[in-house]
């Protein structure tokens, strides 16, 4: 008897639902008419090496091998040697306009590396002078670096090529206790990894 009214309920509560819902229609949108080219029936020729292909033998793209050369490694190396240091003021690490200068002057160099060379990166070395303690210096040189890292990004360079050390005060180019020494040892300076 309990199954049975449960049951009687049951459809009852069905029957009303169904009766009270309204069916609306819905305008449908006539499709959208973009014409479509057929198929060419030459497919688009391969990328060649320059030679020609035979049946038995795949076309093979140039690729440059992800190892250099010596020839390549020299040639690498003397164009970084060609790259100027962006210089700091003292306790600074934004880029002031001789700094902006030099950068802006690698940027040529750089992106011809980059570009011959797609799968090197670059290092770039903040640099600081001897005065300051050793914690200090290396989170300054960072800054330097970053700041140098940002210009060549805003310019175009990809990030994911650029890697970033700081050296703090361990590295310098000038050991005289002068001015004009220090400020060679505030520098940003970019090189390549091994």
């Amino acid at each position: 008897m309990r199954k049975g009214t449960l049951a009687l309920v049951g459809l009852a509560f069905l029957l009303s639902s169904a009766a009270c819902t309204r069916k609306t229609t819905v305008a449908q949108r006539p499709p959208d008419v973009t014409p479509v080219a057929p198929p060419s029936s030459t497919p688009a020729p391969p990328r060649s090496s320059g030679t020609p292909a035979s049946p038995s033998q795949p076309v093979v793209e140039n690729r440059r091998p992800a190892t250099m050369t010596p020839q390549e490694r020299k040639t690498l190396n003397d164009a970084l040697a060609r790259l100027e240091d962006a210089l700091f003021d003292y306790d600074k690490s934004t880029i002031r306009p001789d700094a902006r200068t030099a950068l802006h002057d690698d940027f040529g160099v750089i992106r011809d590396i980059l570009a011959n060379y797609p799968n090197q990166k670059l290092v770039i070395e903040g640099h600081c002078d001897e005065r300051g303690s050793e914690e200090y210096n290396l989170a300054l040189g960072d800054r330097r670096a970053r700041a140098a890292q940002e210009f060549f990004v805003s310019m175009g360079i990809p990030e994911s090529q650029l890697n970033l050390i700081s050296y703090g005060k361990d590295h310098p180019v000038c050991t005289d206790k002068s001015e004009d020494c220090w400020q060679k040892n505030r520098r940003a300076h970019v090189t390549a990894t091994p």
